[in-house]
């Protein structure tokens, strides 16, 4: 039955009905703000107590960062001390991580956006181990390079290549989600345009797909990489040196890394040896700074605009 708006009564309901949906946006709209509020809150404490430890760590380290810190080898004595094999050990590890996961990364992807059918079990079951393993903690793959790489069944032995192995299983899943993304990021009409040309699919995906990807997928192998330089547990749980005075020179050489100086360090009595670790610390840093930086210039650079 319609209510004539003229009826006595009608106006006072109609208010009453405004002031009880205006109270309630009110408090939505407290909560919001409370909200945000608490965000900012806990965010600026996060950043306060990082920028207190970076600055903590750059006035420590900074000091002792030398050509000779550079280009020495760790010593018992601190000022003699330096970081040289450990730079080189990096190097090493990042070499192997990279041949290992560009290629095998690159082609899972492919193989899961181009060629799976999601119809069938055992291509959803890649897919969910892959977003569950790019959540494991990086020392339960520790563990599994212990166990299947350096001891079992490959049997390689406190060496560069399985230090490598085993920080490509910490990476590989995420350069897979990344690069997914990143085809995934391409418009179907340039597969289906290539395709009404004459193109097989091979033919579309590596002159069309691919190189339209490319930007995406370098930005997360860097970003990757990143990460795994700054890996120290499944390092530690391989074998690695803590004490190497000789850089690596093939796959199979004993190797330190840079996190594994600054632990070796950092464990020291001696305040020395911990202003060391600092130092050691500014210049991981500064090599991660790069690496993210070129990887949001090849981002930009390269990124297309569909």
């Amino acid at each position: 039955m319609a209510v004539d708006p003229l009826l006595p009564g009608t106006s006072s309901v109609r208010e009453d009905v405004n002031a009880g949906l205006g109270s309630r946006e009110t408090k939505h709209l407290v909560r919001d703000q409370v909200f945000v509020a608490l965000l900012l809150l806990l965010t600026s404490v996060g950043l306060i107590v990082l920028g207190a430890l970076l600055i903590d760590t750059g006035l420590d380290g900074i000091p002792s960062i030398s050509m000779d810190f550079l280009t020495s080898f760790p010593s018992a004595f601190p000022e003699k001390a330096g970081i040289e094999s450990a730079i080189m050990g990096t190097l090493w590890l990042m070499g192997v991580v990279a041949l290992v996961i560009i290629p095998l990364g690159i082609a899972t992807a492919l193989y899961l956006e181009e060629y799976a059918d999601p119809s069938k079990w055992w291509n959803r079951v890649i897919e969910v181990n892959i977003q569950n393993l790019a959540a494991v903690p990086s020392i339960v793959y520790g563990i599994l390079g212990l166990a299947y790489i350096v001891r079992g069944p490959l049997d390689l032995g406190r060496t560069v290549l399985a230090g490598g192995l085993t920080l490509s299983l910490v990476v590989l899943p995420v350069v897979i989600i990344t690069a997914r993304e990143a085809i995934r990021a391409v418009p179907p009409s340039i597969k289906e345009g290539a395709l009404a040309l004459g193109a097989t699919q091979w033919q579309a995906i590596w002159r069309q797909i691919l190189p339209s990807s490319i930007p995406g997928i370098a930005t997360g192998v860097i970003l990757s990489l990143s990460r795994a330089i700054g890996e120290t547990a499944p390092l530690i749980l391989v074998g690695a040196a803590t004490f190497v005075a000789f850089n690596p020179t093939s796959l199979d050489s004993p190797f330190t890394a840079l996190p594994l100086q600054i632990f070796s360090w950092i464990s020291q009595p001696n305040e020395d040896f911990q202003a060391l670790a600092a130092a050691a610390i500014v210049v991981l840093l500064v090599i991660l700074i790069l690496l993210n930086a070129v990887a949001i210039w090849l981002r930009n650079r390269y990124q297309r605009r569909w």
